[in-house]
Protein backbone atom coordinates (compact mmCIF):
# COMPACT_ATOMS: atom_id res chain seq x y z
CA UNK A 1 0.00 0.00 0.00
CA UNK A 2 1.08 3.58 -0.44
CA UNK A 3 3.33 5.04 2.36
CA UNK A 4 1.02 7.29 4.52
CA UNK A 5 2.48 8.79 7.79
CA UNK A 6 -0.51 10.62 9.26
CA UNK A 7 -2.62 7.74 8.73
CA UNK A 8 0.09 4.80 10.28
CA UNK A 9 0.28 7.41 13.39
CA UNK A 10 -3.71 7.05 13.40
CA UNK A 11 -3.49 3.35 13.71
CA UNK A 12 -0.37 3.28 16.29
CA UNK A 13 -2.87 5.88 18.46
CA UNK A 14 -6.12 3.22 18.29
CA UNK A 15 -3.44 0.35 18.70
CA UNK A 16 -2.01 2.62 21.78
CA UNK A 17 -5.52 3.52 23.45
CA UNK A 18 -6.40 -0.11 23.48
CA UNK A 19 -3.18 -1.18 25.88
CA UNK A 20 -0.89 -2.28 23.18
CA UNK A 21 2.84 -1.51 24.49
CA UNK A 22 4.62 -1.62 21.43
CA UNK A 23 2.68 0.76 19.24
CA UNK A 24 2.88 3.20 22.67
CA UNK A 25 6.23 3.50 22.04
CA UNK A 26 6.32 3.76 18.60
CA UNK A 27 3.49 6.78 18.54
CA UNK A 28 6.19 8.00 21.16
CA UNK A 29 9.03 8.19 18.28
CA UNK A 30 6.05 9.97 15.54
CA UNK A 31 5.62 12.33 17.76
CA UNK A 32 9.72 12.77 19.16
CA UNK A 33 10.42 13.00 15.52
CA UNK A 34 7.51 14.88 14.00
CA UNK A 35 6.44 12.40 11.70
CA UNK A 36 3.04 12.03 10.79
CA UNK A 37 2.00 14.27 13.54
CA UNK A 38 2.52 17.35 14.95
CA UNK A 39 6.33 17.30 16.89
CA UNK A 40 5.63 17.42 20.26
CA UNK A 41 8.67 16.17 22.44
CA UNK A 42 6.39 16.46 25.43
CA UNK A 43 3.62 13.99 24.82
CA UNK A 44 6.38 11.96 23.31
CA UNK A 45 7.86 11.58 27.03
CA UNK A 46 4.92 10.98 28.23
CA UNK A 47 4.06 7.60 25.88
CA UNK A 48 7.69 6.45 26.42
CA UNK A 49 7.24 6.72 30.16
CA UNK A 50 3.86 5.04 30.17
CA UNK A 51 5.65 2.29 27.74
CA UNK A 52 8.37 2.09 29.90
CA UNK A 53 6.01 1.86 33.21
CA UNK A 54 5.07 -1.73 31.35
CA UNK A 55 8.59 -2.60 30.82
CA UNK A 56 8.93 -2.08 27.10
CA UNK A 57 12.95 -2.09 27.61
CA UNK A 58 14.46 0.99 24.28
CA UNK A 59 11.24 2.98 26.09
CA UNK A 60 13.08 2.55 29.61
CA UNK A 61 16.17 3.68 27.81
CA UNK A 62 14.51 6.77 26.21
CA UNK A 63 12.95 7.61 29.41
CA UNK A 64 16.41 7.49 30.96
CA UNK A 65 18.13 9.98 28.00
CA UNK A 66 15.16 12.08 28.75
CA UNK A 67 16.28 12.23 32.78
CA UNK A 68 19.99 12.51 31.75
CA UNK A 69 18.48 15.89 29.18
CA UNK A 70 16.26 16.82 32.21
CA UNK A 71 13.87 18.30 29.32
CA UNK A 72 10.28 16.72 29.70
CA UNK A 73 11.31 14.68 32.89
CA UNK A 74 13.12 15.50 35.80
CA UNK A 75 17.24 16.19 35.83
CA UNK A 76 18.10 12.90 38.00
CA UNK A 77 21.24 11.27 36.57
CA UNK A 78 20.57 8.46 39.71
CA UNK A 79 17.37 7.61 37.85
CA UNK A 80 18.87 7.62 34.35
CA UNK A 81 21.78 5.50 35.55
CA UNK A 82 19.41 3.04 37.19
CA UNK A 83 16.83 2.87 33.66
CA UNK A 84 20.03 2.81 31.88
CA UNK A 85 21.18 -0.36 33.69
CA UNK A 86 18.17 -2.11 33.07
CA UNK A 87 18.16 -1.41 30.17
CA UNK A 88 22.24 -2.53 29.45
CA UNK A 89 21.21 -5.42 31.02
CA UNK A 90 18.62 -6.19 28.79
CA UNK A 91 21.15 -6.18 26.11
CA UNK A 92 20.40 -3.18 24.32
CA UNK A 93 23.83 -1.94 22.53
CA UNK A 94 22.65 1.52 22.98
CA UNK A 95 22.17 1.34 27.14
CA UNK A 96 25.23 -0.48 27.27
CA UNK A 97 27.53 1.94 25.92
CA UNK A 98 25.89 4.76 27.64
CA UNK A 99 25.67 2.84 30.78
CA UNK A 100 29.41 2.08 30.37
CA UNK A 101 29.94 5.23 29.56
CA UNK A 102 28.00 6.89 32.73
CA UNK A 103 30.46 4.03 34.77
CA UNK A 104 33.68 5.63 33.39
CA UNK A 105 32.69 8.92 34.14
CA UNK A 106 30.97 8.78 37.05
CA UNK A 107 28.02 10.07 35.65
CA UNK A 108 24.64 9.34 38.18
CA UNK A 109 27.03 6.04 39.56
CA UNK A 110 30.25 5.26 41.25
CA UNK A 111 33.05 5.43 38.71
CA UNK A 112 34.21 2.07 37.70
CA UNK A 113 36.39 2.22 34.56
CA UNK A 114 36.66 -1.80 34.47
CA UNK A 115 33.32 -1.88 34.59
CA UNK A 116 32.60 0.43 32.29
CA UNK A 117 34.74 -0.62 29.48
CA UNK A 118 33.13 -4.42 29.81
CA UNK A 119 29.54 -2.71 29.10
CA UNK A 120 30.78 -0.30 26.12
CA UNK A 121 32.63 -4.18 25.15
CA UNK A 122 29.24 -5.52 25.36
CA UNK A 123 27.90 -3.06 22.85
CA UNK A 124 30.79 -3.00 20.44
CA UNK A 125 30.14 -7.20 20.25
CA UNK A 126 26.89 -6.06 18.73
CA UNK A 127 28.20 -3.71 16.23
CA UNK A 128 27.56 -0.67 17.38
CA UNK A 129 30.28 1.31 15.34
CA UNK A 130 30.06 3.94 18.40
CA UNK A 131 30.89 1.58 20.69
CA UNK A 132 33.65 0.09 18.55
CA UNK A 133 35.59 3.32 18.19
CA UNK A 134 35.36 4.37 22.22
CA UNK A 135 36.47 0.20 23.43
CA UNK A 136 39.39 0.31 20.64
CA UNK A 137 40.03 3.70 22.25
CA UNK A 138 40.04 2.24 25.81
CA UNK A 139 42.46 -1.20 24.58
CA UNK A 140 44.57 1.51 22.86
CA UNK A 141 45.42 3.77 26.05
CA UNK A 142 45.08 0.16 28.76
CA UNK A 143 42.20 2.80 30.24
CA UNK A 144 39.97 0.30 33.12
CA UNK A 145 41.26 -2.89 31.39
CA UNK A 146 44.85 -3.56 30.62
CA UNK A 147 46.20 -2.57 27.20
CA UNK A 148 46.34 -4.30 23.99
CA UNK A 149 47.35 -2.80 21.06
CA UNK A 150 46.44 -5.55 18.83
CA UNK A 151 43.20 -5.38 19.97
CA UNK A 152 42.55 -1.49 19.48
CA UNK A 153 43.90 -2.30 15.89
CA UNK A 154 41.19 -4.89 15.67
CA UNK A 155 38.25 -2.67 16.55
CA UNK A 156 39.45 0.24 14.74
CA UNK A 157 39.43 -1.93 11.64
CA UNK A 158 36.39 -3.07 12.08
CA UNK A 159 34.62 0.66 12.81
CA UNK A 160 36.29 1.74 9.24
CA UNK A 161 34.87 -1.11 7.52
CA UNK A 162 31.88 -0.37 8.65
CA UNK A 163 32.13 3.28 7.49
CA UNK A 164 33.26 5.74 9.87
CA UNK A 165 35.38 8.43 9.25
CA UNK A 166 36.68 8.70 12.82
CA UNK A 167 37.91 4.87 12.78
CA UNK A 168 39.20 4.86 9.44
CA UNK A 169 41.03 8.26 10.29
CA UNK A 170 42.49 6.39 13.44
CA UNK A 171 43.14 3.16 11.52
CA UNK A 172 44.74 5.03 8.92
CA UNK A 173 47.79 6.72 11.84
CA UNK A 174 48.41 3.31 12.94
CA UNK A 175 48.65 2.10 9.44
CA UNK A 176 51.37 4.82 8.50
CA UNK A 177 53.27 4.39 11.80
CA UNK A 178 53.45 0.60 12.01
CA UNK A 179 52.00 0.81 15.68
CA UNK A 180 49.67 -2.68 16.25
CA UNK A 181 49.89 -3.76 12.61
CA UNK A 182 52.53 -3.77 10.12
CA UNK A 183 53.05 -0.59 7.90
CA UNK A 184 51.40 -0.23 4.80
CA UNK A 185 51.65 3.41 3.91
CA UNK A 186 49.03 2.89 0.49
CA UNK A 187 46.47 1.06 2.95
CA UNK A 188 47.20 4.25 5.47
CA UNK A 189 46.43 6.84 2.37
CA UNK A 190 43.17 4.45 0.99
CA UNK A 191 41.72 5.12 4.59
CA UNK A 192 42.89 8.92 4.54
CA UNK A 193 40.91 9.54 1.34
CA UNK A 194 37.82 7.79 2.59
CA UNK A 195 37.89 9.44 6.24
CA UNK A 196 38.53 12.90 3.87
CA UNK A 197 35.29 12.44 1.93
CA UNK A 198 33.23 12.25 4.72
CA UNK A 199 34.87 16.13 5.75
CA UNK A 200 37.27 14.36 8.47
CA UNK A 201 40.44 16.52 7.54
CA UNK A 202 43.76 15.47 9.97
CA UNK A 203 46.77 17.45 9.22
CA UNK A 204 48.95 15.18 11.46
CA UNK A 205 47.69 12.67 9.32
CA UNK A 206 49.22 14.25 5.99
CA UNK A 207 52.26 14.97 7.71
CA UNK A 208 52.88 11.22 8.47
CA UNK A 209 51.88 10.77 4.98
CA UNK A 210 53.99 13.81 3.18
CA UNK A 211 56.77 11.23 1.83
CA UNK A 212 54.58 8.42 0.32
CA UNK A 213 55.28 8.36 -3.75
CA UNK A 214 52.68 9.73 -5.97
CA UNK A 215 52.27 6.86 -7.69
CA UNK A 216 51.25 5.44 -4.33
CA UNK A 217 49.03 7.81 -3.74
CA UNK A 218 46.94 7.34 -6.82
CA UNK A 219 46.91 4.06 -6.32
CA UNK A 220 45.10 4.50 -3.27
CA UNK A 221 43.12 6.88 -4.29
CA UNK A 222 41.78 4.96 -7.01
CA UNK A 223 40.70 1.75 -4.04
CA UNK A 224 39.20 4.69 -2.46
CA UNK A 225 36.75 5.67 -5.15
CA UNK A 226 35.36 2.09 -5.69
CA UNK A 227 35.51 0.81 -2.05
CA UNK A 228 34.81 -1.42 -0.86
CA UNK A 229 35.10 -3.15 -4.28
CA UNK A 230 38.19 -3.42 -5.60
CA UNK A 231 39.37 -1.40 -8.70
CA UNK A 232 38.75 -2.70 -12.02
CA UNK A 233 42.55 -2.66 -13.03
CA UNK A 234 42.83 -4.79 -9.79
CA UNK A 235 40.29 -7.38 -10.98
CA UNK A 236 41.49 -7.67 -13.97
CA UNK A 237 44.71 -8.31 -12.65
CA UNK A 238 43.44 -10.95 -10.19
CA UNK A 239 41.10 -12.82 -13.35
CA UNK A 240 42.48 -16.46 -14.41
CA UNK A 241 44.94 -16.41 -17.09
CA UNK A 242 46.05 -19.12 -19.87
CA UNK A 243 46.42 -21.56 -16.68
CA UNK A 244 43.57 -21.13 -14.23
CA UNK A 245 45.33 -22.86 -10.95
CA UNK A 246 47.64 -19.62 -10.97
CA UNK A 247 45.30 -16.79 -10.70
CA UNK A 248 47.14 -13.47 -10.47
CA UNK A 249 47.53 -11.84 -6.93
CA UNK A 250 45.77 -8.88 -6.00
CA UNK A 251 46.30 -6.05 -3.59
CA UNK A 252 42.76 -5.71 -1.35
CA UNK A 253 42.80 -3.65 2.18
CA UNK A 254 43.87 -5.27 5.51
CA UNK A 255 41.16 -6.63 7.14
CA UNK A 256 40.95 -6.89 10.91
Amino acid sequence: MPQNAERAAGWYQLASDNGDILATFELALLYENGTGVPRDRERAAKLFTTAANSGYIPAVYNVALLHVEGRYAAPDLIKAASMMKQAADAELPEAQYDYGTMLIDGAGVAPNATEGAHYIELAAEQDLVSAQIDYATLLYLGQGIPRDLDGAVRWYATAANAGNAVAQNRYAKLLAVGEGVTANLEDAAMWRALSRRQGLNDPTLDDLLAPVPPEILAKAEERARFWPSNPPSAEESSSPGPTPSLPQPTEVPQEP
